[in-house]
């Protein structure tokens, strides 16, 4: 039998990918038009395709080939397709199809990608819907991995999108909210909701996100095809947007290797306290991107999940916009499990008060013996054994600097509240401060010695402010040597052991004594005996209560992070010595250059194992983080491959529609047509109008795409995304972008950026 309908779900292995999809659809009764099949290996019966089509009718022919629309390649436009054609045509029209499987344009294809797969092609027939606009969706953003339907509308066939490539209309829906519309389109907003809603629900039953061609004859949507989308629940996504509040600015790369890993140790102890044991990496939950920290949201996605909540809920850490559907938490199977575990942590919580000040003095005396160490004394591993037990020292400091401020919060959170709802303005009432603070807060203390250089003679003050504390009277010496004996390990920031401390730089502590400011609220808070009054006899018991324990857990915060940055800048003591045994060993030039390797290169060198040359390493990330002191990073990183854009003062930017993911820096090629193929070196970004098959060849030479007109579907988009390059399409004026410009392409948001200088 030549022909035959397709009633239901087909092996892949007998009709090709294709056509087993739109079987997937008639199965579960969707609006999909009448289909056929012939199958490779049958020969044409002219008499049967008359008997079963209808001679008024215009058709469809398409392939549906055994390697069309796989996780690797997708063959998209190599196969001849064959629009309204006539009944009494479709036998020639499936004989054309069949033979482009053996064109010299599939063959170089299959080179270029190293396939020597045997290539069957089955042909469908389907009625042509008289179409209005045609277009795509996708159930998720294929090139973020976002929780958001993607649809790109043309007017006319669905063709136009692929062959002429052209501009669609783009449509972004996210959680309920049309977040990205056109402003003028052919189509209903009513039939665009359907379209959105059919692509979600059909995920759900698919099993994985998925991308669907359809057609919109003007009154109803049929859809013609459904594949999976492949390859996006591997897609990595950083934030800055919590890390650069806890790790601003740049970190060298000493710092990151030690600070990091010890602080995320801590984390992972705090979630696996909750959920139990898990595969979760330290070093895997942030990642440094031009020396500045992100967290990795795909591994704090894993931890949502193991604790029960939707993965998706990380996309409001990340700042995006929500809707009307936006995830919330619902208690799952799982997180039933885990729920005698968690109260059983929240309630040895509740009782971690009492435990911190007897942690304090361990971890104290811990940190003191490190102190005392005799430097000169230790071999090269004894110092290198010494900074390990610091680690270990510094995960339970960093946990409890972790655990404690977050009850403090809860604490004053909930004392807020109460106060809120007793008629109070939380605001004004004083909660009081506590004895325990005044031993940790240097500012009390800096103003004690700003009052005393203020009575000094202005010769005396002149003098100190020329000289530093080589110009400090006898009389002052005491009380100033006593401050740096208390907060001398302090210095401009407690997270970079690599800043130089006060103890180092007395000077400038004077310089700020010297300025220091008393700085009182203008508005008097009510003091909490005033406050109490105000408040029944019923309420007065839980609010004390609360104050109490809110005041305790302040005082526990600041005494937590006081002994911990006291012994994190301890790492300093004993990097600073291995630095100074490199230098005299000839192996850097300046004791600090140790703050530009990584631990394990330091270890090496410190050791005299064979590694790259620590000084033109260290030489190297001198200049670089000189280069992208300047770089402007965006909130949200997509991809491992990140590539900053510098010069960014003159830097001319252009936007378009990121159709496959990647980052790339390279030299533009202005391209108009096929004759200038040979201008084109290796890893250069081709700024095309537009592309079709002819352009595949350029494609192996390019390191990025820029592309005119096209959509997700244009053949500019296809082959990029097979030949894993960058493309952003629908970019205005791209062939008018300067040739032989540096550019920099950003194949997730979407950009093009000409560097300036370049």
């Amino acid at each position: 039998m030549t022909i035959e309908r397709i009633t239901g779900e087909v092996p892949a292995a007998a009709v090709g990918g294709k056509a087993r999809h739109v079987g997937w659809l008639i199965e579960r009764g969707e609006r999909v038009p009448p289909t056929w099949v012939v199958v490779p290996t049958v020969s044409i019966d002219e008499a049967q395709l008359a008997e079963t089509l209808d001679a008024g009718t215009k058709y469809a022919v398409r392939s549906s080939a055994n390697v069309e629309d796989g996780e690797v390649a997708s063959y998209a436009g190599q196969f001849a397709t064959e629009l309204n054609v006539a009944a009494n045509e479709v036998a020639a029209a499936i004989s054309r199809v069949r033979q482009s499987a053996k064109s010299e344009r599939v063959s170089a294809y299959q080179d270029h990608i190293g396939s020597s797969d045997e290539v069957d092609v089955a042909v469908m027939i389907q009625p042509m819907i008289e179409p209005v606009v045609s277009g795509v969706a996708f159930s998720r953003n294929p090139m973020t991995g976002l929780n958001e339907v993607v649809i790109e509308t043309v007017a006319g066939s669905g063709d136009r999108l692929v062959g002429e490539g052209r501009t669609p209309n783009r449509w972004i829906r996210r959680w309920g909210t049309w977040t990205e519309k056109p402003d003028n389109a052919a189509i209903t907003e009513a039939a665009v909701e359907e379209i959105a809603a059919t692509a979600v629900r059909l995920s759900t039953k698919f099993g994985s996100p998925v991308d669907l061609e359809w057609v919109w004859d003007g009154d109803e949507v049929w859809l013609v095809q459904i594949r999976p989308i492949t390859g996006i629940e591997d897609i990595p996504i950083y934030s800055n947007r919590i890390s650069r509040e806890v790790l601003p600015g740049m970190i060298k790369p000493l710092v990151w290797s030690v600070n990091v890993p010890m602080v995320n140790q801590a984390w992972v102890d705090l979630f696996t306290e909750a959920i139990g044991p898990n595969d979760i990496q330290p070093r895997g939950l942030a990642r440094s991107f031009c020396y500045r920290a992100y967290f990795n949201m795909g591994a704090i996605g894993e931890i949502f999940e193991l604790m029960g909540m939707p993965r998706d809920s990380l996309e409001l850490l990340l700042g995006l916009p929500a809707g009307e559907d936006q995830p919330s938490f619902k208690p799952s199977a799982r997180t039933v499990k885990l729920l005698p575990r968690m109260l059983g942590m929240g309630l040895r919580k509740t009782r971690y008060g009492k435990s911190i000040p007897r942690e304090l003095h361990s971890l104290q005396t811990a940190y003191a013996s490190l102190e005392k160490v005799d430097l000169d004394a230790r071999s090269d591993s004894a110092l290198l054994s010494d900074i390990a037990a610091l680690t270990e020292v510094g995960i339970q400091a960093a946990y409890a600097n972790i655990v404690t401020p977050l009850l403090a919060n809860m604490h004053n959170a909930l004392l807020r509240k109460r106060l809120a709802a007793a008629g109070l303005d939380p605001e004004s009432v004083a909660i009081g401060d506590t004895k325990e603070l005044i031993g940790v807060n240097p500012n009390l203390h800096l103003e004690e010695l700003g009052a005393e250089l203020a009575v000094l003679d202005e010769e005396t003050r002149q003098d100190i402010r020329q000289r530093g504390a080589a110009a400090l009277p006898d009389s002052m010496r005491l009380s100033f040597d006593d401050f740096m004996v208390r907060f001398g390990h302090l210095s401009a920031s407690g997270n970079d052991f690599s800043v130089a401390t006060w103890r180092e730089t007395p000077d400038s502590v004077l310089a700020m004594a010297l300025d220091h400011t008393s700085v009182h609220g203008e508005t008097a808070q009510l003091e909490w005996v005033e406050a109490e009054a105000q408040l029944s006899a019923l309420q007065r018991p839980l609010l004390r209560m609360l104050r109490n324990r809110t005041q305790e857990f302040i005082a526990h915060r600041e005494n937590v992070s006081f002994t911990y940055t006291y012994g994190y800048g301890l790492f300093r003591r004993f990097f600073l010595e291995v630095g100074s045994r490199l230098v005299e060993r000839g192996v850097l030039k300046e004791v600090d250059d140790v703050m530009y390797l990584y631990l394990d290169e330091l270890r090496a060198a410190l050791l005299g194992m064979p590694v790259a040359s620590p000084g033109d390493l260290v030489a190297a990330r001198r200049q670089e983080m000189e280069d992208l002191q300047d770089v402007e990073l965006p909130e949200v990183i997509y991809g491992d491959d990140y590539v900053p854009v510098q010069h960014t003062a003159g830097a001319a930017e252009r936007s378009g529609i990121p159709t496959s993911r990647g980052h790339h820096r390279g030299t533009l090629r202005v391209v108009h047509d096929t004759s200038e193929f040979e201008k084109v070196m290796p890893g250069d970004v081709i700024a095309i109008p537009y592309s079709d098959v002819a352009w595949t060849p350029l494609f192996a030479r390019a390191g990025a795409v820029v592309a005119e007109s096209g959509g997700m579907l244009s053949h500019s988009s296809i082959v990029a995304r097979e030949y894993r390059i960058p493309c952003v399409v629908s970019v205005a004026g791209a062939t008018k972008l300067p040739d032989g410009a540096t550019v920099v392409v950003d194949g997730y948001a979407g950009t093009v950026v000409v560097e300036d200088g370049a």
